[in-house]
């Protein structure tokens, strides 16, 4: 697989609980996808709801070289 590589992660609202300490240099595998991110840092995918990747609409497969900065967002509820 890919090598050792860094990106800065960002939870908003609800899913803040799940944010690492090392979020502004968190380790990741160069080449690993946005769901693989997810899964490791236990966010249930449905609570994914928007993703970010240096300020451009991600996906859940998405792919993480390293040097990235990921916002994730969860579901918004309107009314």
């Amino acid at each position: 697989m890919g090598k050792q590589a860094y990106i800065t992660l960002k939870l908003f609202a609800t899913l803040g609980k799940f944010t690492p300490d090392s979020s502004d240099n968190y380790p990741v595998e160069s080449g690993t996808s946005v769901r693989n991110l997810i899964a490791g840092l236990k966010i249930p995918e449905e609570k994914a709801k928007l993703i970010f990747i240096d300020g451009v609409k991600g996906e859940l497969d998405s792919i993480i070289n390293g040097g990235e900065r990921i916002g994730i967002f969860p579901p918004v509820g309107g009314g």
